[in-house]
């Protein structure tokens, strides 16, 4: 899951893009606002965190423009404003959810988790397609009554596909999901990952769509005798 971070001091950043890295999720770190604008015209991200006092142009401005194009990415606003006033303005400008400094890295991942759950219309850290299932937050998998053992980034890829499951997605896709600015993935990867999956779970599981992307049916991990 790849999240942006606005963030302009050096200290919270850096312990925002580490603290939410070691939990699972894929991090782009900017410090004002006239870049946050340009990464969310040309990225695509699960969610967002975002400050309000930023250099060059404010977060409410960066919130405000995003949904006036049509941007519909769950935003978290992290801010020392504490007022209800600020507060309010925050969430009609079109926050998701506005959370006041200092806030427990593990309170905000999780934060994070229901934001992009409800995005992708799931009420809970289970995930379910077929007889494969997915514990967000425990990160255990199961795939027809057995669990499965992966590593972390078979499990990243795997709830990717299934966030999204009956619809294609490209290689491109799959990579920013995966990976940040700071770590490239090398040209085979996502092959290489979809392979060891499809040798776990099973070779139906993930569907290639040829020179498309890859694809997890909503039906093709139920039993056999379902």
């Amino acid at each position: 899951m790849r999240v942006l971070v606005v963030e302009d001091d050096d200290l919270l950043g850096g312990a925002l893009q580490t603290g939410l890295r070691d939990r699972g999720f894929v991090i782009d770190w900017v410090r004002d606002g006239i870049g946050a604008d340009t990464m969310l015209r040309t990225g695509e991200y699960a969610a967002v965190v975002l400050d309000l006092g930023l250099p060059r142009r404010g977060g409410l401005e960066v919130l405000r423009t995003a949904r006036a194009r049509g941007d519909r990415v769950p935003v978290l606003v992290l801010t020392a404003r504490d007022a209800v006033e600020d507060r309010i303005a925050g969430l009609d400008t079109g926050s998701d959810d506005y959370v006041v400094k200092p806030v427990a890295i593990s309170e905000l991942a999780a934060r994070l988790r229901a934001l992009i759950r409800r995005a992708h219309g799931a009420g809970s850290n289970l995930l379910a397609v077929g007889g494969l299932t997915l514990d967000a937050h425990s990160r255990e998998v199961s795939f027809r009554g057995q669990r499965v053992e992966l590593h972390a980034s078979e499990f990243a890829l795997l709830r990717e596909l299934m966030l999204n499951s009956g619809r294609v997605l490209t290689r491109e896709q799959l990579e920013a999901s995966l990976y940040d600015l700071d770590r490239a993935a090398e040209s085979n990867t996502i092959e290489v990952f979809v392979h060891r999956l499809r040798r776990k779970l099973a070779p139906e599981v993930i569907r290639t769509i040829r020179g498309v992307g890859y694809l997890l049916p909503r039906d093709a991990a139920k039993d056999d005798d379902a």
